[in-house]
């Protein structure tokens, strides 16, 4: 059955719609400012390769490979990585983050020399007054550091991105006067960071609006493309950064899982997701899982249970009313309505499906799906004797106590 006639959708329907999505680039994130954490690993190198592999595959634009001036390990981290993306010929593009300082931004040209590849200098500096007086500085002294190093990487042949920490509490003369000093030495993009997470939708607004005006009256848009950098320190990441694109950004920044320092960044799994959902983007996101599932375990970071799309309990119920709806829908052979009928996301569109278990509130139905999903006979009794189990525990029944009621009554007469 069409979706129209079994939907009706009042994210797009009444008074307030908001602007239609654009195209937008994406930015990975999880292999620089991702393991900053503080309670994350460190993963090896074959795995930051799989993980590049991943991110290849579905569609992510660019990747943060790392921070070259940290030392030799990361500068071998990042010439490995970088070596992959050409010998393998992938599509992702790669970048380097860097302060304003030669010291940082001469490791990443010395790479991308040996190895033949362009990398973005992705030169950063705090620009906020808060920081600006903890740390000493003057916008003169800011202006000159820029200058610098946009310069430096310019005239390397590299594609340079200037990135003001805090920018969304930094004061707007003194972001004009950088980002007029970035774009002046030839920077292609300005990255405007919600570094600590302050940011509402309406600061995404003022703020990508005041830069997009900036260089409109610069005669540089769209020469020079604005990136959305967020954090989630008060849980508006994902939104400020749906809210972005709708402002007029060109690229959106993210992490795998949204692991970052203090509570995190952007979900990039959950900005692919919404994209998807939203008709934005038409990849295959079938090996999301898969990456989501390998950044987990390689940086040691459990997935919540309750964790959108890839957690545990996204696709599973043990609700009777809702796995009967489920169950119902399965039946009619409509494996899209099965997918949403208690779900606002299709399971099946991101390598996942949806999971009928028994407990405590499950119905007969969960008891007797449960058991022809699995090829097991189905009869009263044996129901009967599972249902009563199931309304004495205070959790699910696993698999193994399920199969060892079914293996005390035997075969028995199916239905």
């Amino acid at each position: 059955m069409d979706q129209q006639t079994v939907i009706h959708d009042w994210n797009v329907k009444g008074h307030a719609v908001s602007p239609a999505m654009r195209p937008v680039e994406l930015h990975d994130e999880t292999l620089r400012d991702g393991i900053q954490s503080p309670s994350v690993h460190d993963p090896g190198i074959e795995e930051k390769i799989r993980i590049l592999r991943l991110l290849d595959s579905v569609g992510i634009d660019n990747s943060n490979v790392g921070l070259p001036g940290a030392g030799p390990r990361a500068v071998a981290d990042v010439e490995t990585l970088v070596k992959v993306v050409r010998d393998e010929k992938l599509s992702i593009r790669v970048g380097c983050a860097a302060r304003t300082h030669a010291d940082d931004i001469r490791p990443i040209i010395e790479i991308s020399e040996r190895v033949g590849v362009p990398i973005e200098v992705m030169t950063f500096l705090g620009s906020s007054p808060i920081r600006m007086y903890a740390e000493g500085w003057d916008e003169d002294r800011l202006e000159q550091l820029t200058r610098d190093a946009v310069r430096m990487g310019v005239r390397a042949g590299l594609p340079v991105s200037f990135v003001t920490e805090d920018t969304v509490r930094s004061h707007p003369r003194t972001l004009g006067r950088l980002f007029r000093a970035a774009a002046e030495e030839g920077a292609t993009r300005l990255v405007l960071c919600d570094t600590v997470g302050h940011a509402t939708t309406n600061g995404v607004f003022n703020l990508v609006h005041f830069a997009d005006d900036l260089l409109i009256g610069m005669g540089l848009r769209p020469h020079v493309k604005l990136d959305w950098h967020g954090h989630n320190d008060r849980a508006h990441a994902l939104s400020n950064a749906l809210y972005a694109i709708e402002a007029g950004i060109d690229r959106v920044h993210g992490t795998i899982l949204g692991i970052g320092e203090r509570v995190g960044n952007t979900s990039l799994d959950q900005m692919l997701v919404n994209l998807k959902l939203l008709g934005v983007i038409e990849r295959d996101l079938d090996a999301l899982a898969e990456l989501v599932g390998l950044v987990s375990e390689a940086c040691h970071w459990p997935i919540p249970w309750n964790y959108p799309v890839f957690g545990r309990d996204a696709f599973r119920t043990a609700t009777g009313v809702h796995a009967a709806a489920v169950i119902k829908a399965i039946k009619k052979g409509d494996q899209h309505l099965s997918d949403r009928v208690y779900s606002g996301v299709p399971a099946a569109w991101f390598g996942r499906s949806q999971e009928i278990l028994i407990g405590f509130m499950s119905g007969e139905s969960n008891v007797r799906y449960w058991l022809h999903n699995r090829g097991i006979p189905v009869h009263d009794d044996l129901v009967e004797a599972i249902f009563e189990v199931a309304k004495q525990k205070s959790e699910l029944l696993t698999e193994e106590e399920i199969m060892a009621i079914v293996a005390r009554f035997g075969p028995g007469p199916a239905e």
